[in-house]
């Protein structure tokens, strides 16, 4: 059987509503999701599945609800595969997605649900309050050959903090800084080529310097929180360096906050050690869109979609 990995989807992903008919059907699912209103001593689990979306889509409450999300699904897929008297197969990497990291740590067992459920709403706060006094913006830009993105970077940040935040996909990048650097290059990379430039309704310049006060708060607050080794190993965000250790899941929590997510290496290099089924675990399908243009020609399967119930089983195995 040829290898799968594990992937989380991170914030953007989040919808009223999601979880709530899992939690109705799966008695593993509503474990996770009372366990994380317990770690919060408030009912995100109530935010996540009523809305009102204005509430649900800040940092700190979108972040804690995705992770729930995420866990709550992998843990009716765990249920169903034991409840079919079948072994649940083992990947080879759980790699997450900005905030998805999180989300991989608590998969991996590196991290216990309720301590990722408190730094996740820690690590929003953090990012919200992070670089007050200069104006943080974001933007995505679509169809700009990345050839081009040096000279991109270079004649943005004549106007401040200009970095590439995402690289999501072939042709799909996001970048991140000060309001009047992101709004010059967004101007810039459609001179550049880019059939489609957004600057995003967001003030918040993730993965970008802008984010050094976050980092330096996550910093301390990771310190106090247990790690274990973390199995499945992970895959960096910046770079795609395997994280294998306790402390090297601290690192990558706070050098990820600063610097990008090249999403494209870290999805090549599990399909260059031989992972052609992906399984995205969380709400939607934002990763599964991102896993078919990068590799086109491998299995991937969104777990909250129904109309994998079938193949997910068939992935599980009969013990021995």
């Amino acid at each position: 059987m040829s290898q799968l990995a594990f992937v989380f989807p991170g914030q953007g992903s989040q919808s009223v509503g999601m979880g709530r008919a899992l939690a109705e059907t799966s008695p593993a699912a509503a474990s996770v999701f009372a366990s994380a209103d317990r770690a919060l001593g408030s009912s995100i689990s109530r935010l996540a599945w009523e809305g009102p979306v204005e509430r649900l889509d800040l940092t700190e409450n979108a972040q804690p609800a995705l992770l729930a999300t995420s866990i709550a699904v992998l843990a009716a897929l765990r249920e169903r595969w034991a409840a079919g008297g079948l072994e649940a197969p083992r990947p080879a990497f759980a790699a997450g997605h900005s905030m998805g990291q999180y989300s991989a740590l608590v998969a991996a067992g590196a991290l216990s649900l309720e301590d990722g459920i408190r730094l996740v709403r820690e690590r929003g706060r953090l990012m919200q309050a992070s670089g007050q006094g200069r104006d943080g913006a974001m933007a995505a830009l679509i169809g700009l050959d990345d050839a081009r993105l040096p000279e991109l970077v270079a004649g943005a940040s004549v106007h401040g903090v200009f970095v590439v935040a995402n690289r999501n996909a072939p042709g799909q990048v996001v970048v991140s800084g000060e309001r009047p650097a992101v709004e010059a290059g967004a101007e810039l990379a459609r001179s550049l080529g880019a059939k489609r430039a957004i600057v995003l309704p967001v003030s918040v310049a993730a993965h970008s310097p802008l984010m050094a006060e976050a980092a330096d708060g996550m910093r301390a607050a990771l310190a106090g929180v247990g790690f274990h080794d973390p199995s499945p190993p992970l895959l960096a965000n910046a770079d795609a360096r395997p994280v294998a250790s306790a402390e090297a899941c601290r690192v990558e929590l706070v050098e990820h906050l600063t610097t990008g997510v090249d999403w494209i290496r870290i999805v090549e290099r599990m399909a260059e050690t031989g992972v052609r089924t992906f399984i995205e675990i969380g709400p939607g399908r934002v990763l599964t869109g991102l896993l078919k243009r990068i590799v086109p020609d491998a299995e991937v399967i969104p777990a909250d979609d129904p109309a994998s119930a079938d193949r997910l089983l068939a992935l599980a195995t009969v013990p021995a």
